[in-house]
């Protein structure tokens, strides 16, 4: 028996700021939404005035979940603890699984120009929060699109089913089983996607209007779905948005700033470790 998600919930993104003063959009992990299993935390970036982003994000720790950014327009250069270097450019994604420990940075590669893009928290299950880290960076030519009826989707993470046949995205190995999908919907454009059932999805628009599940959602809005194996998504004058789905983990959540763990004595650990340089 088939049945259709619905939107369970609707959240307009608070406006803060993050790093060294960067502007941005927060949704889940604000006031509003502290964290929706497994996500902890989504932020929109975009802005085309320099000082809202050119403090970047100085060197910081993180330890017992994973970082997820895209980016959608810019450049931003990573660098971290085990060495690793790299410029995230337009269309690029980079799954970032800090496990036991990681110092890093993401500064903008750009004095000028607009900024955008997204970045997600996974949690990570218990038996994975003290991990070696690992990176997968993917280039933008790496992810694949998929041609539908009145758009396009671009594939990150999980399958598709294009005009052309299935489209599987190039991140993998993921505890969660992620989805992670950039719709752009033309005029009169709809689309409908199948969801794992008992899955926590939800839809983030960042351009345009967007009807989901025939509810309107506004630029800067996250839609909460409800449980189901589909969601329909339609737009009457166009819009862009991403779709992000994983399994919950459904184990206690202990967080202090970038540590996530299931308890208060490890996140007391965590913070002892990287007072004593032992990340």
């Amino acid at each position: 028996m088939t049945s259709a998600r619905t939107v369970s919930r609707l959240v307009k993104s608070q406006i803060a700021s993050d790093g060294a003063g960067v502007k941005l959009r927060r949704s889940i992990g604000s006031g509003e939404i502290s964290e929706l299993d497994p996500f902890l935390l989504l932020d929109n970036f975009g802005t085309e005035n320099p000082d809202d982003y050119i403090a970047g994000f100085p060197e910081h720790p993180h330890r017992g979940f994973e970082t997820v950014t895209y980016m959608i327009a810019g450049q931003m250069r990573h660098k971290d603890s085990t060495g690793a270097e790299g410029v995230l450019g337009p269309g690029s994604i980079q799954w970032m699984t800090a496990g036991r420990g990681i110092l890093h940075s993401e500064m903008p590669e750009q004095r000028e120009g607009e900024m955008s893009g997204f970045q997600l928290w996974v949690n990570l299950p218990a038996k994975d929060k003290l991990c070696a880290p690992r990176y997968q960076n993917i280039e933008p030519e790496d992810v694949p699109f998929a041609q539908i009826e009145k758009g396009q989707i671009r594939v990150l993470a999980g399958e598709v089913e294009g005009i052309d046949g299935p489209v599987c995205g190039p991140v993998s190995d993921v505890a969660i089983d992620p989805v992670y999908i950039d719709i752009n919907l033309q005029s009169g454009g709809s689309y409908r996607h199948s969801v794992e059932p008992g899955h926590t999805a939800f839809v983030y628009v960042f351009d345009g209007s967007v009807e989901v599940a025939g509810k309107t959602v506004e630029k800067h809005h996250l839609a909460i779905l409800s449980d189901g194996d589909s969601v329909q998504l339609s737009s009457r004058g166009g819009g862009r948005m991403i779709l992000v789905a994983g399994r919950p983990i459904g184990e206690p959540v202990a967080r202090y700033g970038p540590f996530v763990m299931n308890t208060f004595e490890e996140i007391q650990q965590a913070v002892e470790d990287f007072r004593s340089g032992n990340f």
